[in-house]
């Protein structure tokens, strides 16, 4: 069920009546009904697929109990080990079995063997990625002992299956999230209504903006060996627009529903394409993820505190193991290892936390320099996200190859010239919005409500006009397929 489908429309209002108004006041029973409305949700693909989020909810709730009973070192290790092998070995089974074997394969016909290796017709289960690090936190946080082990266990199902960030984040911490599934909640207006703006502007994100620029991103990669080099650019660009209206739009929705059933998720996107540097692009981009890599992964590797060549491999550790996240290809792990070079001189030099305020802040526009900043950082992004779209690596470099020819500097060769148009005057529109509210969770989140309240509806029935009428060929979250 998507977000931006008829279905949810029609669930998320009946599940808010009846959570509010039929459940209300008893949190046992409000959660009884978050876990059945998200089984419910997350089911409607396909109802096989909750066989394995029950397995991992139950699982790691029995290895917290025993981790909570025992002071035992080798033990508790043990535990941990059982939690990790379940989840990653379902992660990697669904996700990476046929990846690997392919991979064999080649590696033993490069040798001169003939080895046969069959893959599997493997169903990817939606979300796989995000509730297997949501599960594996909790149990990651109990043997550290920063966590007590919760003995609700439908507590402990509604926190892993909270269908709003269940199926592409923001991934949770069990030490922020669970806690609110165990204290009474209570309607507040105003975080109802804040959610509403959210939800919209999540909105205007996906269908207004990505699936606009989908169609010419999609066009152009589709079609590499047929456009020209400014073509191709363009359609680089288009693709990055996608993925953050995507992504981002897909995550304000997921916190605007939580907030509707009193509810805090983290913010996942921080306007990453204002960002000087590209130390200040990972802080800002899919915040959920890098903060899980950096507090499960990098620091227990040893961080920055460490000499150089440690720090160098920590960051390519890190970066490859995010790209690999992303799926089954040696394009996600190139886009991964490409942003570890981009990351790694500001990390040695110490410059990779100079931007941590807001860019520009206490200013309506940027300096020349933090123009250039952005500008420059925003390229170095585009021609890495041409890894991530790509459908292999061959791929990747002729689209490359085609895009820095002398036609980089011809007028772009492709059809539909209208429609790109019309989508960069929405770009600029979007862009501009985006601009103005940086400093807060979400873009609209204080804009115009200082206005008279006719035009503060007007300005809310315009962006729900947009969302009917300007959207682009309704595509799903990219994000689904991670």
């Amino acid at each position: 069920m998507a977000f931006h489908s008829i279905d949810f429309a029609i669930f998320l209002p009946t599940v808010f009546v009846l959570y509010w108004f039929v459940f209300g006041g008893h949190p046992k029973r409000q959660n009884m009904f978050v876990v059945l409305a998200s089984y419910v949700f997350y089911g409607w693909w396909d109802p096989r697929f909750l066989i394995l989020i029950f397995l991992s909810t139950v699982v790691d709730f029995a290895v917290g109990q025993r981790l909570g009973e025992t002071d035992d070192g080798p033990k508790r290790k043990n535990l941990l080990a059982v939690s990790l092998a379940v989840n990653l070995g379902l992660l990697g089974f669904f996700k990476y079995f046929n990846f690997f074997v392919d991979n064999f394969v080649t590696a033993f016909s490069f040798l001169g063997k003939d080895f046969q290796g069959g893959t599997l017709h493997i169903i990817l289960p939606v979300g796989i990625s995000f509730y297997t690090f949501q599960t594996m936190s909790y149990t990651l946080d109990v043997y550290r002992r920063k966590l007590p082990p919760t003995k609700d266990f439908v507590a402990f199902s509604a926190y892993v299956s909270f269908f709003p960030q269940l199926v592409a984040g923001p991934i949770e911490r069990a030490t922020r999230l669970l806690p609110q599934f165990c204290s009474r909640r209570f309607f507040n207006y105003a975080d109802g209504v804040s959610g509403l703006r959210q939800i919209l502007w999540g909105l205007v994100k996906k269908v207004v903006i990505a699936d606009n620029c989908a169609e010419i991103a999609n066009l152009v990669f589709n079609n590499t060996d047929q456009m020209n080099g400014s073509a191709l650019l363009l359609g680089a660009i288009f693709f990055a627009f996608q993925i953050y209206g995507d992504f981002s739009g897909y995550s304000d929705i997921a916190i605007g529903t939580a907030r509707l059933f009193g509810f805090k998720l983290m913010q996942n996107f921080a306007f990453p394409y204002f960002s000087r540097d590209v130390a200040e692009f990972w802080r800002r981009w899919h915040i959920s993820l890098t903060t899980w890599f950096r507090d499960y992964l990098y620091i227990p590797l040893g961080g920055s505190r460490c000499g150089p060549w440690k720090r160098t491999r920590n960051i390519f550790i890190i970066f490859i193991v995010s790209g690999f996240w992303h799926g089954a290809n040696w394009t996600f792990i190139a886009w991964g290892a490409l942003h570890a070079i981009y990351f790694l001189p500001l990390l040695l030099t110490d410059r990779n936390r100079k931007h941590l305020g807001a860019t520009s802040d206490g200013k309506h526009l940027p300096t020349l320099k933090e123009a250039a900043a952005m500008l420059s950082t925003f390229a170095l992004t585009v021609f890495a996200w041409i890894f991530f779209r790509a459908e292999t690596m061959g791929h990747a470099f002729r689209f490359i190859n085609g895009m820095l020819s002398r036609s980089l500097f011809s007028v772009p060769r492709i059809d539909r010239m209208d429609d790109l148009l019309d989508t960069l005057v929405l770009l600029v529109l979007f862009l501009a919005v985006e601009w103005i509210g940086r400093k807060e969770p979400y873009a609209i989140a204080s804009l115009g409500m200082g206005w008279r309240r006719p035009l503060r509806y007007a300005l809310y029935y315009s962006l729900v006009l947009a969302v009917f009428m300007l959207g682009g060929k309704q595509q799903g979250f990219i994000y689904f397929q991670f």
